[in-house]
């Protein structure tokens, strides 16, 4: 399986924290260790990487510190609390893949970057909040933080409440051309971690805005921005299903672009599971505008449509998935 010259690997949240665990980081770094291992498999000769991360967790407990400090320490703005787990969590997976690279003889450098995404002001979005962040509410309290900071709240179960904040669509990442320039001298790069931190242009300055950008469009969009031949998407399925978990389950060997827009209008992919991760799919083997890229590329070695594609499976699968045994590939039409 030729899986071309760039490659961008969007990390699962799993692969991080796993459900029932309390976040220490000892507990990533073990996740952290597996999953490197299996993504190490993909690194080869001549093939640039890009790693992309979830980071919905850490936020959430970074929220959580802060309501609980804030009466000893300001609470930080949401564009800025995931500046910090971005940090934290490049830090981690940075030191982790480099020590996995090191064992296997690999000669490569790890750097992870703190990457902001670019996104419209006139969004919808954020006329319609919908991602719940932080902590639970009463309704007493939900209806002060209302009053004093404007934010919008949700109810969630019964007597509970929680923020919603709005969920952009990616246009940009900022740091593309340092990415660029980095996958060229053969580095693995970490980026866009937890979808970017969302940033809008205003008088031609960037300005954070408190949202949150689905990891896996920003992903799509960091895949495009940098010429990629590739985006892998690894979650905790090994294939994509139709039907899924009813007695009509089937799973997908391929798709094309085509299919998977029918399929998710007709709700085969909902939002909250495998929906954005087709969407970027679909936003990845669109064709392409970036003109920008042929600086960037060396001579004929801008992919055409037929070389993209995107592969979809599970962790410990990926390997298996990189060699067309398993997996579920999408392509253009």
């Amino acid at each position: 399986m030729n899986l071309g010259r760039r490659l961008v690997i969007a990390i699962g949240g799993n692969a991080i924290l796993q459900d029932g665990q309390k976040g220490t980081s000892d507990e990533q770094r073990a996740n952290l260790e597996v999953a490197c291992q299996a993504i190490s498999a993909l690194i080869r000769p001549n093939v640039n990487v890009v790693l992309t991360h979830g980071n919905g967790p850490q936020v959430g407990n970074i929220l959580v510190q802060n309501e609980a400090a804030k009466h000893e320490v300001p609470p930080q703005p949401l564009d800025v609390c995931g500046a910090q787990s971005q940090g934290s969590l490049g830090y981690l997976i940075q030191q982790t893949m480099a020590g996995v690279l090191r064992s296997r003889k690999i000669q490569r450098d790890v750097v992870a970057l703190v990457t902001q995404t670019v996104v419209s002001e006139r969004d919808p979005a954020f006329q319609s909040p919908t991602k719940p962040v932080g902590p639970y509410y009463t309704e007493a309290e939900a209806a002060a933080l209302s009053k004093d900071k404007l934010w919008k709240l949700k109810e969630v179960g019964k007597r509970r409440w929680r923020r919603v904040v709005p969920s952009p669509e990616p246009l940009e990442i900022v740091e593309k051309d340092m990415i660029r320039r980095l996958m060229r001298q053969g580095t693995v790069v970490v980026a866009a971690g937890g979808g970017g931190i969302p940033v809008i242009r205003r008088d031609g300055e960037l300005v954070g805005t408190e949202a949150v950008i689905d990891k896996d469009r920003a992903s799509a969009t960091l895949a495009r921005n940098v010429g990629a031949d590739t985006l892998i998407i690894l979650t905790d399925v090994e294939k994509v299903a139709l039907d899924f978990r009813t007695p009509r389950q089937r799973f997908l060997d391929h798709l094309t672009v085509s299919e998977a827009r029918r399929y998710l209008a007709e709700g085969q992919f909902p939002a909250g599971s495998m929906g954005p991760k087709m969407e970027a799919a679909i936003t990845f083997l669109s064709p392409r505008k970036e003109a920008s890229l042929d600086t960037f590329m060396e001579a004929g070695a801008k992919p055409g449509r037929s070389q993209l594609k995107v592969i979809i499976t599970s962790l410990r699968m990926a390997a298996e998935a990189a060699r067309g045994r398993t997996g579920t590939f999408i392509t253009p039409d």
